[in-house]
């Protein structure tokens, strides 16, 4: 299993900011890591990231996600981009399923299986995102709310095993300086391995972590058997700590 370390920049960067950070990547680029490296900048600045992976020389070892699509192909959707127009932009995967998407825009378990399927049927590399609020994890639901999410997320019947990737993300760990043992990561991770295997046999899906990832606590997390890397948010804004990160 290669290794994997995702950039989710949320609603941060501008243009003079994110010029700035590919120059400072560029000249710190491993030459000979197998990381699997991706960043999901604001939609905005999508084509603007592809150019600057290519003209800096790192688009092959780096790749450039959208951080949300809809489902629709086009439509009365304001606001709304779709996969087609992500991947016109350059975009190579999508983040589906984000706890910010899931709490604070109220994404349902329908919408997001809805984004997943039209990902996974127009070619769009997919990053499903699961995780338990901190209630969920007191009251001892986290699996049975984790599980949920994967069923509902992965049960479209034309989802390409080689098309996913799955990060397990506790809510209460997002942004908060918290972050889960690397031995309740990977418990959780672990038992989320087991799902994928009965629902892809003979697949090996990436699992990510993520939830206050840093270049300190990086090593320990993804060190764990079925961790195989992260999906790092505040950061990922940095160049230097990003490329810490990388294995």
């Amino acid at each position: 299993m290669k290794n994997y370390l995702f950039g989710n920049w949320k609603m941060n960067m501008n243009g003079a900011e994110i010029d700035r950070f590919f120059k400072d990547l560029s000249s710190g680029f491993p030459e000979k890591s197998e990381t699997v490296m991706a960043i999901f900048p604001p939609f905005v600045y999508l084509e603007r990231a592809v150019k600057l992976a290519k003209s800096m020389g790192v688009a092959d070892k780096l790749s450039i996600g959208v951080q949300n699509v809809h489902e629709a192909d086009k439509g009365a959707y304001t606001g709304e981009i779709s996969v087609k127009m992500a991947l016109d932009c350059g975009a190579e995967y999508s983040l589906i399923g984000h706890s910010e998407r899931r709490h604070v825009f109220g994404e349902s378990e329908e919408r997001i299986a809805a984004k997943v399927n039209a990902c996974c049927s127009r070619g769009l590399k997919t990053v499903l995102c699961v995780g338990e609020t901190l209630e969920e994890r007191d009251r001892g639901v986290t699996w049975e709310t984790i599980e949920r999410q994967l069923k509902s997320g992965l049960s479209g019947d034309k989802i390409p095993s080689d098309s996913i990737v799955v990060a397990y993300e506790p809510v209460w760990a997002i942004g908060t300086g918290r972050s889960a043992s690397p031995e309740d990561a990977q418990e959780v991770c672990g038992a989320i391995r087991k799902w994928l295997s009965g629902r892809f046999p003979g697949a090996t899906i990436p699992i990510l972590y993520g939830g206050s990832v840093k270049p300190d606590n990086s090593e320990s997390l993804f060190s764990m058997t079925d961790i195989d890397g992260g999906l790092v948010g505040g950061a990922s804004l940095d160049p230097g700590s990003f490329l810490n990160m990388v294995r």
